[in-house]
């Protein structure tokens, strides 16, 4: 959110000279680092760029050709919407900081993305005719489950998330944990005043519910799927959540998926991770066939053991899934700014990786102070070795130091 506020502060003299041109932006020129892979880019823009209708694009200053553009809808410091205020671009390898200006583009490329309903409870993001992930915001019931266990349903996750060649990589409703499911953000320790719930497992009348779309956009370099959840202790709502996934194209082999997290309390609330664990936070739960089959690697290299409260920038997932022979899987990578970077972790063969946020120790949460959690889910067709999950993580925080040049 730091580089939304800079970028105004950066913007807020160039904002007249916007509007002279109707062909060109009379904007500093991004400044894009060396990386040494597409470079997924996602730009806070000001607002006379936000109102205009005109397709962007990125041209290398001094160069020839362009990166295609895409003005998507931005957030604010709450995560509420910003009509166009983001420009998302991949920008193609270079070996040295390389200044691009924004220019018009004479006509909008073609999405590449497109958004289905899924019944009335579901939407779901296919490239092409490929699945990419489904939400669930409405209330899914497993029948499979006994009715007296409070776990047999929920809402507010995403599941399935689709590997490369089209393979479940998620988990729903797994018999050794009912509770887990798809990608989620849950707490095992909730405290409301006097009384204490677990979010993570559903004990105690507090739930999640899905409350508004905020945003549902397609085009040729990413699809934008924004929402807004509450927190409900019974029918009192206590919490905010807005959420924002940004897909992006999918490369050779991977595909990133971005995802800002935004918890705003109404009241005031404590967080806090399990015991000796850390869980509680951004979690995905992946499907492997048994925990022997599955490969875990963090910054140190593959580890053989589970880990329980490890700080970690990131972690990767590989299994074979679907019954395949091939291996896949994704990585959750941590953004810079994620709150107590790096985060503590916990890690299981068997299935979930979990980002623990506050951890071990209680948080209280001001009543209408905002948490942003952002990270990225990098998924990756085969078994990727530590240094190439190390290059593409280098690749994402390349991309958070993108930004407009000083005047």
């Amino acid at each position: 959110m730091r580089r939304y506020l800079e970028a105004i502060a950066i913007l807020a003299s160039s904002v007249l000279l916007f509007a002279v041109s109707s062909n060109c932006w009379a904007l500093p020129p991004v400044v894009i680092p060396p990386h040494d892979q597409p470079l997924q880019l996602s730009l806070p823009l000001p607002i006379s760029a936000a109102t205009s209708a005109k397709p962007l694009a990125l041209r290398p200053t001094g160069g020839s050709g362009t990166v295609i553009g895409q003005r998507g809808a931005g957030f604010d410091t709450t995560g509420k919407p910003v009509p166009g205020a983001r420009l998302l671009a991949v920008v193609p390898p270079v070996e040295k900081p390389t200044q691009y200006t924004i220019v018009t583009s004479k006509s909008a490329a073609a999405p590449s993305f497109r958004l289905e309903n899924v019944g009335d409870k579901s939407v779901r993001i296919y490239q092409g005719n490929t699945p990419v992930l489904q939400y669930n915001y409405g209330t899914i019931v497993n029948e499979n489950v006994p009715e007296n266990e409070p776990r047999r349903q929920r809402a507010c996750y995403v599941h399935p998330i689709w590997g490369m060649d089209g393979e479940i990589l998620t988990d729903d409703f797994p018999k050794d944990h009912y509770h887990h499911h798809g990608m989620f953000w849950t707490w095992p320790h909730v405290i409301i005043g006097e009384n204490e719930y677990s979010l993570w497992e559903d004990k105690g009348n507090l739930r999640q519910r899905f409350i508004k779309w905020l945003a549902q956009e397609n085009g040729p370099t990413g699809c934008v799927l924004g929402f807004e959840n509450g927190w409900f202790e019974g029918d009192r709502q206590v919490l905010t959540e807005r959420v924002w996934i940004t897909v992006y194209p999918a490369e050779k082999d991977t595909r990133a998926i971005d995802v800002d997290l935004f918890l705003i309390p109404k009241v005031e609330l404590t967080l806090r991770g399990a015991e000796g664990k850390s869980y509680g936070g951004p979690t995905i739960r992946f499907h492997p066939p048994n925990a022997n089959a599955s490969t875990i690697t963090v910054p140190d290299g593959v580890t053989e053991n589970d880990l329980t409260e490890t700080r970690l920038p990131w972690a990767n997932f590989t299994t074979t899934f679907d019954g395949r022979k091939q291996p896949s899987g994704a990585a959750i990578f941590i953004s810079k700014h994620f709150p107590d970077y790096p985060p503590m972790w916990l890690t299981r063969h068997y299935g979930p990786l979990c980002v623990g946020w506050p951890g071990t120790q209680n948080r209280t949460l001001e009543a209408g102070k905002p948490i942003h959690m952002p990270y990225r889910v990098w998924i990756h067709r085969g078994q990727p070795d530590r240094d190439t999950i190390a290059a593409a993580y280098e690749a994402y925080m390349n991309a958070l130091d993108a930004g407009f040049s000083r005047p």
